[in-house]
Formats: C-alpha cells, structure tokens, sequence
C-alpha cells in the first residue's frame, strides 16, 4: 500500500479592506508545515478563490510559491469561470514553481457529462503542468463522473489527480474501481477530512481536508497512524476527527467559522473574509470553544 497523505486547503488572510494579509498567510503556510501536513492547496474553495482578482491570486501565487519553497507539496487553485482565464492563471502558477495546479469544471451552470469533458480537454491540452481534477457537485451543481475521468487520463498524461468533494464514498469508490486497473499511479483524494480512513483502504491516496487548518498536527499524525496500520490509534483519532466535524455545521459558510478557530488556537490571523462573508458571532465562537475543549480533552 503506497503511503497515504493528508494536505491542507488553505484558507487565505485578507485585512479588514479586503486585501491580503501577506504576513498572516506567510504564518499560516508556517503553521500548516510545522503541523506536519503533506501539503499545501492554495486557493481552493476554502481560500475564496471565487472572490479574489486575478492581481491578488497571482501576488497570492508568489507568496506560495517563495515561502513553501518546496518543503513540502504544493498545489495551485487555478479555478476561473472560462477556459482561457483558467489556463493563463494555471501557466502562471506552474511556471512560478507549483508541483500542480487543481482545477474545478465550470460552475453555475449544469453541464452534461459531454461539456465537462470538453472543458478538461481544452485546458489539460494548453497547460503545461500537472493538473487535479476537483469535483464538488454540490457546488457546481454537475458530477465530474468516473468514466468521463477515465476518457480524460487516456487522453492526459498531465491530469495526474482527482478531489472528490462528497459525503459518502460510493462516487469516490466507484472512481477507484474504474480508473485504478488502467492508471495505478492516479491520485484519488477525498475533500471530507472524516472520510481520510476509507479513502485510503479503499486504494485512494487520502484526503484535502479543511479541518486541518486548525489541528494539522492532529491529522498528520493520524496520516502516520494509518501509515503504520496502527489501527487502535487510527480509531482514537477517527473519533476526533468525527468530534471536529461539528464545525462545519456551526455556520454557512464554514470559512469564518475555521478562521476564528484557528485564531482561538494560536494562529495570528484576522477572521477577515471575502463579501458577503459574516465574521462568527458570539454566540458560534462559544460553540467553537465546546468544540475545542471536548476534542483537545479526548
């Protein structure tokens, strides 16, 4: 069994007038490789992406790029709303020195499985770099479905990986079923922290969890854990893991509520978000308190 990972997608520190806090992301990239995470996914849907302008998310780019200075995996969000744009922002990034850029098919409209398709054709044939597929149906509203990936590999030799952002595993596990026999080397992840354990006995490569922003110390060592198939250690841990998962339900969206954990815990951060985003209130940062008691005394 090829060793499992678990890499982080970073939330992104903006100040109160909206742009970025390149000295508190510098500490947060610190902090996520002190913690022993494997990697780094830098503007993901955790990092705002979605919000940010193309000048703050190639300053954001560089910053990556110099402070991570290949300690550890790095991976670029490359994500925009047309093929071109995607693939001048994901050139930029891997020529800046990116491992690979991770790229979600177009959102707002639902596509058929022909059009996502035709999407990852037109940007894995221009960029010139490693590039992950990132399926999150509930927020594109279409499923980058398993035989449409398997047409892609035979095509791609640069789509190397694959972010399976579900609740449960039946997709991710029909995705290894299909892909794995003809492409061994693929790399499955699964974007739920709490799913990590079966991703990786399932064949998978692990997990892009948000959680691990706040304990990544924690998963990393959950991430050995598995490692070194020490399964009583894989369960005590699991139950922590389910323990944190509360915080996703304490606000929508979760990025407020994960920044103000994570400034609870030490991190120097402001608890900034991208408009429309609400700073958490009183009362969620006493439920985010519980939480951390409950899971720092298990």
């Amino acid at each position: 069994m090829k060793k499992a990972m678990f890499l982080t997608p970073v939330v992104t520190a903006f100040d109160a007038e909206g742009n970025l806090d390149i000295p508190a992301n510098k500490r947060v990239y610190e902090h996520l490789m002190k913690g022993g995470v494997d990697g780094l996914v830098v503007m993901g849907s955790t990092g705002e992406f979605f919000a940010m302008t193309t000048q703050q998310k190639k300053d954001l780019i560089d910053l990556a790029v110099e402070t991570v200075d290949h300690q550890v995996k790095l991976l670029i969000g490359t994500s925009c709303m047309t093929v071109e744009d995607t693939v001048e922002l994901a050139n930029y990034a891997i020529d800046k020195g990116a491992d690979a850029v991770m790229i979600i098919s177009p959102y707002y409209f639902t596509l058929s499985d022909a059009s996502v398709e035709y999407y990852y054709d037109q940007v894995a044939e221009q960029i010139h770099g490693d590039i992950y597929m990132y399926n999150f149906p509930a927020r594109t509203g279409h499923d980058i479905s398993p035989q449409v990936t398997l047409n892609l590999l035979r095509k791609h030799k640069n789509i190397v990986g694959y972010k399976d952002t579900v609740f449960g595993m039946d997709h991710t596990r029909e995705l290894l079923q299909m892909v794995k026999y003809e492409f061994p080397d693929f790399v499955v992840l699964s974007g739920f922290d709490n799913n990590f354990v079966y991703n990786v006995m399932s064949g998978g490569s692990g997990c892009i969890g948000g959680l691990s922003n706040l304990y990544p110390e924690l998963f990393a060592e959950w991430r050995d854990a598995v490692n070194d198939r020490d399964m009583e250690k894989v369960a005590v841990l699991q139950k922590k893991v389910d323990k944190l998962f509360e915080l996703y339900s304490i606000g929508t969206p979760f990025i407020p509520i994960v920044k103000k954990a994570m400034i609870m815990h030490g991190v120097e951060l402001q608890d900034c978000c991208t408009k429309p985003f609400l700073p958490a209130t009183k009362e969620q940062t006493a439920k985010i308190q519980a939480v951390m008691d409950f899971v720092e005394k298990m």
